[in-house]
């Protein structure tokens, strides 16, 4: 779980392009969507058809996403018990 949460980190950083903000600046329970990070829908989209494409995971609604994106911890959880095989 540590090294998943580790590499989506990295992910977030890359995909949304966070110039300022370091893998290890996320904290594991920081509040993803509307927290210090400042991830807004779009970005959260971005995210969304990230998990797709690297993970196979889909979020196919707004209720699953709020809880997916709560946190980077919840993120990993979400991710790893949806990964597709």
């Amino acid at each position: 779980m540590e090294t998943l949460m580790a590499e989506l980190k990295v992910k977030i950083v890359d995909t949304l392009s966070l110039l300022d903000v370091a893998p290890e600046d996320i904290g594991d329970e920081e509040r993803l969507v509307g927290g210090d990070l400042g991830i807004d829908s779009i970005d959260v989209l971005e995210l969304v058809l990230m998990l797709e494409k690297d993970y196979g995971v889909k979020i196919e609604s707004r209720e699953v996403g709020v809880q997916a994106f709560a946190s980077v911890r919840a993120l990993a959880a979400f991710v790893r018990e949806h990964r597709k095989k």
